[in-house]
């Protein structure tokens, strides 16, 4: 019997955690304040767009040199791309993993259809899977430049606004960006409750914060797009 007991006292492991519903709420919380502070950066990076050409296109080029001489050429840009992936995949598979979870914990509908949650909790599911076909397409648009026809190498100025010139270019990154806002309004919430930064007097704080930073970057990748097609970015 004590040998049992022992054996149960045992601190969790790795896997255990893991395989725990709060250890995989931990690790989409984690990985989505991660992504958040990419899309802050990135989002202020975008903006130096309507400095001209020759801001943005130094500011690209910068972020290829960026650690130099300790690192060679792009391998920090490689390095941050490598910590996004791992936190994208991360995101996404707890994400996956929760809501199976969740539907066998509740596999019978509930008998009133009535509004249980807001419009942004019942739609971080398709939202996710609208940012993960965004990030597709965003990386064939203006990274690898397959579907930007009219790109050319080393002119990022010029492919953003090769890319907002056509319709289908606007709607697509519109639409994504949306999607981000709603779907970062709700996770920096969720995220800040597993974490357990909420409580009674931080909750107004902490709702403030995810609605002010899901509007910041909503308004400020999308202002690009608009720039372009306003002829304000040109």
């Amino acid at each position: 019997m004590a040998l049992a007991t022992r054996t149960d006292r045992r601190p969790p492991t790795l896997r255990t955690a893991w395989d725990s519903t709060v250890g995989k709420k931990a690790v989409m919380a984690v990985s989505g304040l991660v992504m958040l502070l990419y899309l802050v950066a990135h989002m202020l990076g975008n903006l130096k767009i309507f400095f001209g050409a020759d801001d943005y296109n130094g500011y690209a080029h910068w972020l290829r040199t960026l650690g130099e001489p300790a690192l060679h050429y792009e391998w920090a840009l490689w390095i941050i791309r490598v910590v996004l992936v791992a936190a994208v995949v991360a995101h996404g598979v707890t994400a996956f993993q929760l809501s199976r979870r969740d539907l066998r914990a509740r596999p019978v509908g509930y008998a009133h259809r009535r509004a249980r949650s807001s419009y942004a909790t019942r739609t971080m599911r398709w939202g996710g899977v609208i940012l993960a076909l965004f990030i597709v397409w965003h990386l064939l648009d203006l990274t690898t430049l397959t579907v930007n026809r009219n790109a050319e190498p080393g002119h990022p100025y010029q492919n953003v606004e090769a890319t907002f010139h056509t319709w289908y270019g606007d709607v697509i990154y519109i639409v994504a960006m949306l999607a981000l806002g709603l779907h970062v309004r709700h996770g920096f919430w969720s995220a800040a409750q597993t974490l357990g930064a909420g409580n009674r007097r931080r909750d107004r704080a902490l709702k403030a914060t995810a609605t002010g930073l899901a509007v910041l970057l909503t308004a400020g990748f999308i202002a690009v797009p608009v720039g372009v097609m306003t002829g304000t970015v040109h």
